[in-house]
């Protein structure tokens, strides 16, 4: 549920308002004043905030150039004043939209839906995507740790993944067991480059249809390991 935050001294109309936006499912705050309207702002996790220009203490003007200085969130400034220099300030301090008094509750409800939305894609777009590699039925998502063949999930532990992923982002080069201890345990492998081989196998079991023939991780005998690419 949307939670919206209403600034506004009248209070018959912030409660008109709040009706109109509750029956359209949004959750809703009304603060009559500046000062306790820009404290909620800036303190609390709002969606979206309708705020009056005029307001006893703190205006709008500035409640909208400091929630606009640490949040992202559309603000329609509300006001009486029709004048094209108050619209002209109001959304040079950083609001979404300006409406003027007297408005439809209709109307007001229909904007902050199309705000919230906009909002919402918005920030789909700028989400950054996951870091995915696909090859030969085989999907690695490296951002969310997760393996999929065939389209199916596979469990792996931590080393099984950090192993896999390192080979598959350097396909075709041939690397010692040392080599691979070195870069996925961070250490010398010191006699214990069994334990690559182990992981080999057991990633082989997960992502192989027949691990004895494998088309995807293949040892090089003498030497070590590929990934054919």
């Amino acid at each position: 549920m949307s939670k919206v935050l209403i600034v506004e001294d009248e209070e018959a109309i912030a409660e008109i308002e709040r009706d109109y936006l509750e029956l359209s499912g949004f959750d809703v705050t009304i603060k009559t004043d500046g000062d306790s309207g820009l404290e909620s702002a800036l303190k609390e996790d709002y969606d979206i905030i309708i705020l009056d220009i005029m307001l006893p203490g703190t205006d709008g003007y500035e409640i909208c150039k400091q929630v606009r200085n640490i949040k992202n969130i559309p603000i329609i400034m509300v006001s009486a004043k029709k004048e094209d220099i108050d619209k002209i300030r109001g959304l040079g301090t950083g609001a979404d939209d300006y409406m003027t008094k007297p408005f439809s509750p209709s109307e007001l409800v229909a904007r902050v839906k199309a705000h919230l939305a906009r909002y919402e894609r918005l920030i789909t777009d700028n989400k950054p995507e996951n870091d995915i590699v696909e090859i030969r039925g085989i999907k690695i998502d490296k951002t969310a740790r997760r393996v999929f063949v065939e389209g199916d999930e596979k469990s792996f532990t931590t080393k099984e993944f950090d192993l896999l992923a390192f080979l598959v982002d350097h396909p075709n080069h041939v690397y010692t067991k040392e080599e691979l201890f070195r870069e996925i345990w961070d250490m010398d492998s010191v006699g214990d480059i069994a334990t690559v081989t182990v992981h080999i196998k057991k990633i082989r079991e997960k992502i192989e249809t027949d691990s004895a023939k494998p088309k995807y991780i293949e040892t090089i005998w003498g030497v070590g390991y590929r990934f054919k690419g």
